[in-house]
C-alpha cells in the first residue's frame, strides 16, 4: 500500500484499494469458496466467457467499479470480443432504462394518472 499523509478526517490519501481489507478472514473464506464454485468449469451450464459477460452487467447494475474492471479484463482473457462487451453494456443500459420506466409506471398507477392527465406547458 502507498500510505501518504493523513487527512483531517483520519483517512489516508492516495492509498491503493486492497480487496477484502476490512473483512475478517473467517467471513472472507466462505465468500471466496462460493466465488470459486460459481466460476467452476466442471459440469457448468455456462462457459467462463458468458459468466464474465454476466458479471460485467451485474457490476454495472450494482455500481461496482473495481468488479467491472476485473470482469472486463477476465472477459477479454476468456475470449470476449469488443462487440460482445459492447452488447453486454447495451443490454444492461436497456434494462436500467426499463427500470426507470417501470418505476414511473408504478408511480402513475399509485397516483391514478397518465401522461395525458398532467398539464402541458405547450399552448394548444
Amino acid at each position: 500500500m502507498n500510505a501518504q499523509s493523513e487527512s483531517s478526517d483520519g483517512r489516508h490519501a492516495n492509498r491503493e484499494v486492497k480487496s477484502y481489507a476490512l473483512i475478517d478472514p473467517a467471513v472472507k473464506a466462505p465468500y471466496l469458496e462460493f466465488y470459486k464454485v460459481t466460476y467452476r468449469e466442471q459440469d457448468a451450464a455456462l462457459d467462463r466467457k458468458t459468466k464474465e459477460l454476466i458479471a460485467i452487467a451485474a457490476s454495472l447494475a450494482f455500481n461496482c467499479q473495481n468488479c467491472m474492471d476485473g470482469h472486463i479484463k477476465k472477459a477479454i482473457r476468456d475470449g470476449a470480443t469488443r462487440e460482445e462487451i459492447s452488447e453486454t453494456i447495451a443490454v444492461t443500459l436497456g434494462v436500467a432504462a426499463a427500470a426507470v420506466v417501470d418505476r414511473s409506471d408504478l408511480a402513475g398507477a399509485r397516483l391514478g394518472m397518465s401522461f395525458d392527465d398532467i398539464p402541458s406547458g405547450k399552448s394548444k
